[in-house]
């Protein structure tokens, strides 16, 4: 099959990347430096002869150069993420998520790589408040995180045009499901909702819960990144795509559905208490994706939708946080 590279494999995207792409009998290269990924995500796949692990930072080329050697493809899932970590701390954000991609950048069109994909982000469209968000039309970044995402496109395009390296953009909306990290001060909002849930206590709802996201299970992401990886049409590619299920969803709906499935599990989860909190800095207010292109040029088409993907990650948390 193909030799791929995987960075930020260890971590909650990457990792399930790195499961799916080994299961189809490719061999699968895994940079990380568990800054925020973990080693119990890759430990199942230690006893895979296909399966290569380094322990590297993106930041140091040398790492990067030797991480792409022999590599057919390239999926760049390392950076640090989060809106609040970027606020609380730019310049580590701007180091990862721009220098050490460039770095990636560099490294891949050296090696000669086929295809270079890499996760985009929906922050990108910022303060644009057209409802559904169509690739080419974006607003101002809110974040210091957003602008490191957006440089990235830019980067990746440059790369293509200079350079012949092709690549493609996925922008994540709101990704979720299982090995998705509930602990730690930037935790994302579904485990750490369902982990306070199963603990009996409050989830706290940024603002009044009107705020809607288009949450996208993991198993559409890694559909994305196959079709990324896999097409052959010329026009699918040295562009980005919207990588979400074209649907959105409050926060108060979301809470609803996660103490919907939970409370089958444990009947005492009925009468945890919601409570509300206020809005976080950086936030846009609703978020919902065209996937028309993703759809017409690499044949996308989600397969979880928000209840059906809660649903899985919901049992996979209450067999793995109990």
């Amino acid at each position: 099959m193909s030799k791929i590279l995987i960075t930020g494999g260890a971590g909650f995207i990457g990792s399930n990347l790195c499961e799916y792409f080994l299961e189809k009998g490719n061999q699968v290269v895994c940079l990380d430096n568990f800054a925020t990924g973990h080693r119990h995500n890759i430990e199942p796949f230690f006893s895979n002869p296909d399966f290569t692990l380094i322990e590297g930072d993106i930041r140091n080329l040398d790492i990067c150069n030797e991480a792409v050697q022999g590599v057919d493809y390239v999926l760049h899932q390392a950076a640090l993420g989060s809106v609040p970590r970027s606020i609380n701390d730019p310049i580590t954000s701007n180091e990862v998520n721009v220098s050490g991609f460039l770095n990636m950048l560099v490294a891949s069109r050296d090696a000669n790589v086929k295809r270079f994909i890499y996760a985009a982000s929906s922050s990108t469209y910022g303060d644009s408040e057209a409802l559904p968000k169509v690739e080419d039309k974006i607003g101002k970044p809110l974040s210091p995180y957003a602008i490191t995402k957006y440089v990235n496109e830019l980067y990746a395009d440059i790369f293509s045009k200079t350079y012949g390296l092709e690549t493609i953009g996925l922008r994540y909306f709101n990704v979720f499901g299982r090995r998705q990290d509930p602990n730690g001060a930037y935790a994302a909002v579904i485990p750490l909702f369902v982990k306070q849930f199963m603990n009996y206590e409050s989830p706290v709802i940024n603002g009044t819960g009107d705020f809607s996201r288009d949450f996208t299970y993991i198993e559409n992401v890694v559909q994305m990144n196959e079709k990324a990886m896999r097409t052959t049409n010329n026009e699918a590619v040295n562009t980005v795509y919207n990588t979400a299920v074209g649907d959105r969803t409050t926060l108060n709906e979301l809470v609803g559905y996660l103490k919907e499935f939970l409370t089958v599990l444990d009947p005492k989860i009925a009468s945890v208490e919601i409570k509300h909190g206020p809005n976080r800095k950086g936030d846009i207010p609703h978020s919902l994706a065209s996937i028309d292109k993703a759809r017409t040029l690499l044949g996308y088409e989600p397969t979880h939708k928000i209840k059906e993907g809660l649903k899985e990650a919901v049992d996979w948390y209450w067999e793995n946080l109990k």
